[in-house]
């Protein structure tokens, strides 16, 4: 079975390629990258509309994730702005000095430099288009908190500077088996592959 991810985002192509791969699915990456406007208001609505938007091109089951980091005491920001939150107004906008992620560090340790409640999570929704009419939403979230610095070098987006409940390392300083097990991506691919396995037994 093949499924084409909607994303260009080459960390989430290994994180979701490594983890469907056993079930004999082939993750593969559209030809070219469409140019989908993000205008929901939820991480649900966000998905379904890149997973439409790739199926109705490429015609084939289309896996579209929307994810992101939600600070409470932000006011739930960056959430679904999560990865271009550099780049909007709320609390000011952040010039790219050598990576967008590293953009977005920097502006959501500024904005928390005195914040003493550093609690947030991350929460992914997955949108699978299997075929015309036929759609199915998973999601997966991962409680913990913002440290002062990033620390490791694994992960991508905001891993750096994400300590999961209970660990003492962040998310960027795990072995790629090991986030797997707690990562708001690798709870909601859990649940996808549940699904999948009974619906192959089916078809």
């Amino acid at each position: 079975m093949k499924i084409l991810l909607a994303t260009q985002n080459l960390g989430k192509y290994r994180e979701i390629k490594r983890m469907l791969e056993p079930l004999g699915v082939e993750v593969i990456l559209p030809e070219e990258k469409l140019n989908v406007e993000e205008k929901g208001n939820s991480f649900m609505e966000n998905a379904y509309i890149k997973a439409m938007a790739y199926f109705e091109k490429y015609r084939i089951p289309t896996l579209a994730d929307d994810s992101g980091l939600v600070v409470p005491s932000l006011g739930g920001y960056p959430g679904v702005f999560s990865s271009r939150f550099y780049s909007i107004d709320w609390g000011g906008r952040e010039e790219v000095q050598t990576s967008e992620d590293e953009a977005n560090i920097r502006k959501l340790l500024r904005l928390m430099k005195d914040v003493s409640d550093r609690r947030a999570y991350f929460k992914a929704v997955l949108c699978l288009v299997l075929e015309e009419g036929l759609c199915i939403f998973s999601e997966g979230t991962c409680e913990g908190e913002i440290v002062h610095s990033p620390r490791g070098s694994g992960g991508f987006g905001y891993d750096p500077i994400f300590k999961p409940k209970s660990y003492e390392k962040t998310m960027a300083e795990l072995a790629p088996e090991e986030k797997d097990l707690i990562s708001h991506r690798g709870k909601a691919l859990r649940k996808l592959k549940e699904f999948l396995e009974l619906w192959k037994k089916c078809r």
